[in-house]
């Protein structure tokens, strides 16, 4: 007689848990970040925020890459716990939020590349086209407006969470807590 019993897990892996606020917290700072940089004088206190505003999203490229490798791979994979409708909108939901992740950190570069920048007074990115004022501005606000078409999606994501923890008590918020981990 088998003695062992076989649980579903109810919780995310340590890794994907990691790599879920990992991008969290590089979302939220990047943003605050990029609502900043034009407060530093000129020069060096300017180029080297926005060096490092640049270097972090690059640093959520990379780790957004691999999340969906992890995802896709290895991670965890569990059960919807909503309604049919419910799971197929949370799905799409999530793909847009990935999507919207993956145009934010490509924008970042095209902005960086369209417009040329100073890295840490170490390395120059030459400007695509010097002369071209209206398609740097445009590099840059199209952005600004998918890093503000991020947060809006991470806010509606967070609320999600909220309402599902508190309205419908139905464990969804602990599947992505580092409160219930367990020795996996």
């Amino acid at each position: 007689m088998n003695d062992i019993q076989v649980i579903e897990p109810n919780q995310y892996d340590r890794r994907t848990i990691l790599l879920h606020w990992l991008v969290a917290i590089l979302i939220a700072v990047l943003w605050v970040a990029g609502q900043y940089i034009d407060f530093f004088p000129k020069g060096t206190p300017r180029i080297m925020f926005r060096s490092l505003h640049i270097s972090l999203g690059f640093v959520l490229g990379l780790i957004w890459f691999y999340r969906i490798y992890w995802r896709a791979f290895k991670g965890v994979r569990l059960e919807s716990i909503t309604d049919k409708g419910l799971t197929q909108f949370s799905r799409i939901f999530h793909k847009l939020l990935y999507v919207l992740i993956g145009l934010l950190v490509l924008s970042g570069l095209a902005a960086v590349w369209i417009r040329g920048d100073n890295l840490f007074d170490l390395w120059v990115v030459p400007a695509f086209d010097p002369g071209n004022k209206a398609l740097r501005r445009s590099a840059v606000e199209l952005h600004e407006w998918l890093a503000n078409g991020l947060l809006l999606a991470a806010l509606m994501h967070i609320l999600a969470a909220f309402w599902h923890h508190y309205k419908l008590k139905d464990g969804l918020l602990n599947r992505m807590s580092w409160f219930n981990q367990s020795s996996s």
